[in-house]
């Protein structure tokens, strides 16, 4: 599925109706490439809002916050920091070791850095290094006989924003844990000067290199599942804060 902005519950709607549809046998297996519209704040299945995000800061300055059906931790998503995607197939399609299913998807987002002219390394458990800085992160979760892997690849860093929304930001980082994050952390534009399109393209080339496929869209049953999870989960305070 190609790039397209969605609100932060509609994505992740969106990859949980792609999942239910390829779990039903009614949907091949995906490969799709977005972004967040306004910016928004994700936080791991098993974390608490309260905890880890600024919810008035967010709510000033027009952030969203949604929880995840994937574990790890809480993401600040720029709306034009960064290039989101998502990989759903039946589990028999992928390793059954998580640390070999992290490697071979990582594994693409290093194929899609080699045709930037970059040098990408993978970081077990499941990070993506450039000159030994964090540049690209990911999580999975396998439920339903579906794997559901998403991660994020950053084109730009907006860490004044990133750390008025987190917590973690402005309660445990002093200024000298901020230098230092800048330090371990690393976008493409920090690289390489390359158009936005350029690296959505070397993306799209690696994720299907040697695969068949076409490009898809939601079908109807999908489109009515994304409205009903909106509406019922991702939309929804009871399950955004039911932690």
């Amino acid at each position: 599925m190609d790039f397209e902005l969605k609100t932060a519950s509609v994505n992740m709607a969106i990859d949980e109706a792609v999942s239910i549809a390829v779990g039903r046998g009614e949907s091949p297996p995906t490969i799709r490439f977005y972004g967040w519209e306004p910016s928004a704040v994700s936080i791991g299945c098993f974390q608490s809002v309260e905890e880890e995000v600024d919810v008035e800061v967010c709510k000033e300055i027009g952030v969203d916050i949604v929880r995840r059906r994937t574990g790890a931790g809480s993401v600040y998503h720029d709306r034009d920091g960064e290039i989101t995607y998502s990989v759903i197939c039946p589990l028999e399609m992928v390793d059954d070791d998580i640390s070999a299913s992290y490697r071979t998807i990582c594994g693409w987002i290093i194929d899609a850095l080699d045709l930037l002219g970059l040098q990408g390394q993978f970081h077990p458990i499941n990070d993506v290094l450039v000159s030994g800085r964090k540049i690209s992160g990911s999580a999975q979760t396998r439920r339903g006989g579906v794997f559901l892997m998403h991660g994020t690849l950053l084109y730009d860093l907006d860490l004044g924003t990133m750390f008025s929304v987190l917590k973690v930001g402005k309660e445990k980082l002093s200024d000298k844990d901020i230098v230092e994050f800048d330090e371990r952390v690393t976008c493409i534009l920090n690289e390489i000067e390359v158009p936005w399109h350029l690296v959505l393209r070397a993306l799209r080339v690696a994720f299907t290199s040697e695969k068949d496929w076409e490009m898809g869209a939601l079908s109807k049953k999908e489109m009515v599942q994304v409205h009903r999870l909106v509406v019922e989960r991702y939309g929804s305070d009871e399950w955004t804060y039911s932690r």
